[in-house]
């Protein structure tokens, strides 16, 4: 029998994500109708969920945040290291969150263990707010017996993430604040005050240089034609957030990324801490290496690393070391990641070992984003000066050539 994935809500508003065990959609409807709930969409486990995010039960609305991820974790931990039984404080934790969706999956979650499934499993049923990382961590952790060990373990893994993520939007805030102003001024003077001078210029006759004649036609242009301009801009927009999506633009766009100048030093040092940071707590938690190198591959956004991590997987399957499986991809894993993993093999201490290259890439990273944001700032100034230089000049030259003719 098919498992669906559902989300369903009451008359009074109270909304339900969950999966349930039905022939088809009509016999599903048919249960959550018992139960007060009316289905509002669904889709067959196996089915295009993961593709079809339209059809993704946990895509409905907003993503659950990193943060909040992170306090669950942390708050979960201690309830458990302090015997609290697992429902009971999956519940509790439920009522604190405020994000609607993040209560409702963990509502879920308790509601499948008191049926009898195991937390890793539960949490297998929200793969768009419990990545394969952490599921691979509770089974382990389960497993062994020291759940609260590997949740803590998990909670340093979150909250590396999460400042990871803080500094790069950080980093990147400055020149998009800037950059945005600068777009948005210029386009008002274009098509407020160009105009109007346009008008002036042509009223007492002047013959004007080129750099003028440009200006006012930028500026006449989107003046009479701003509608398409802006549907323009809108589809320009949508193209660039869609065609990272598909498989080809996804390449393509992680290989620019990886050739740019400054930025790609950043990625490459990003992408290697998170593949260090969650390689590590992996192998700490008790996961296999093999197993490790498959779930680390999917928590990474970049496709290369991906690939990386998922050949040098088939390499160690055959008994090959994990340093020299990747030693073909020095180009995007830098020289002392190799030589350290080769370290942490020798002596048996790989997980520390990674843990700590984690630390010192993401205090890299800190270095690196402070450094381009100084790099950046004098060159939006010069870009800022030469745009308003251009704009002055080409606008004033013709009053000069009025008043030398007078």
């Amino acid at each position: 029998m098919p498992i669906f994935h559902y989300f369903a809500k009451s008359l009074k508003g109270e909304e339900k994500i969950g999966t349930v065990q039905a022939k088809d959609k009509k016999e599903l409807s048919q249960i959550l109708k018992e139960q007060g709930f009316i289905l509002i969409k669904a889709a067959e486990e196996g089915e295009s969920v993961r593709k079809n995010k339209s059809l993704n039960l946990i895509s409905f609305g907003s993503e659950v945040p990193l943060a909040e991820k992170l306090i669950f974790t942390r708050n979960l931990q201690v309830m458990i290291s302090s015997d609290l039984a697992l429902p009971k404080a999956l519940e509790t934790l439920a009522l604190q969150t405020k994000n609607k969706k993040f209560k409702n999956t963990i509502l879920d979650i308790s509601q499948e263990i008191v049926k009898g499934n195991n937390f890793s499993d539960a949490l297998g049923k929200h793969p768009q707010v419990f990545s394969e990382l952490y599921q691979n961590m509770v089974k382990v952790g389960e497993e062994a017996g020291n759940l609260d060990e590997v949740l803590k373990i998990l909670a340093l893994q979150l909250e590396k993430e999460n400042e990871l993520k803080s500094k790069i939007k950080s980093a990147m805030m400055y020149p998009a604040v800037i950059i945005s102003a600068m777009i948005g001024i210029g386009i008002l003077m274009l098509i407020m005050v160009v105009p109007s001078l346009a008008k002036t210029f042509e009223e007492l006759e002047i013959e004007l240089p080129l750099t003028t004649k440009i200006v006012i036609g930028l500026g006449t242009s989107l003046a009479t034609n701003w509608l398409f301009v802006l549907l323009a801009v809108i589809l320009l927009v949508f193209l660039l957030s869609f065609i990272p999506k598909l498989k080809l633009g996804k390449r393509i766009m992680d290989k620019l990324l990886l050739k740019i100048p400054v930025v790609s030093a950043l990625i490459i040092k990003t992408s290697s801490a998170q593949t260090i940071r969650a390689l590590g707590s992996l192998i700490a938690a008790g996961v296999p290496i093999i197993r490790s190198l498959k779930v680390t591959s999917e928590v990474l956004g970049n496709i290369y690393y991906k690939e990386a991590l998922l050949v040098a997987m088939e390499k160690v399957k055959k008994g090959e070391k994990l340093s020299d499986a990747l030693k073909p991809y020095e180009n995007i894993f830098p020289l002392v990641v190799i030589q350290m993993i080769k370290v942490g093999e020798e002596t048996g201490k790989t997980a520390s070992i990674l843990t700590k290259l984690a630390d010192f890439f993401e205090e890299e990273i800190d270095y690196a984003t402070k450094n381009m944001v100084s790099v950046i700032e004098p060159v939006l100034m010069i870009t800022i000066g030469a745009a308003i230089g251009f704009f002055a000049i080409s606008m004033i030259q013709p009053m000069y050539s009025m008043l030398g003719a007078i």
